[in-house]
């Protein structure tokens, strides 16, 4: 081989030798490129994922507050269903006194 043919490879050789660098390196970029897109994805999805919990906590939040008010509500009339019930109690006791006093003083009770 002379020189000219020698000169034509190697000059082939250093030129297939940069094309493959740069692809290589232009996979690289688009490497680089997709991580960055995936971590920037990534990032959105965490932020949104954490705006939804603390809406869901702030709801939550309120709901203890309305379930507290609705056993409290509960409590009250509970309590004032057990005085009714106890009023209803002294009023029978009453009436079945007030019959048989009716009775022993020779009325008839109605």
């Amino acid at each position: 081989m002379d020189a000219a043919t020698l000169g034509a490879v190697g000059t082939i050789v250093v030129g297939l030798a940069a094309a493959g660098a740069a692809l290589i390196g232009h996979r690289g970029a688009n490497a680089a490129q997709q991580s960055g897109a995936v971590l920037g994805g990534y990032s959105t999805l965490v932020d949104n994922l954490q705006e939804e919990r603390d809406k869901l906590g702030r709801q939550l939040a309120e709901n203890e507050v309305k379930l507290a008010a609705a056993y409290a509500e509960l409590a009250s009339e509970r309590a004032d269903k057990a005085a009714l019930q106890g009023q209803i109690a002294a009023l029978t006791t009453e009436n079945t006194q007030l019959r048989e006093r009716i009775v022993e003083l020779g009325g008839q009770p109605t």
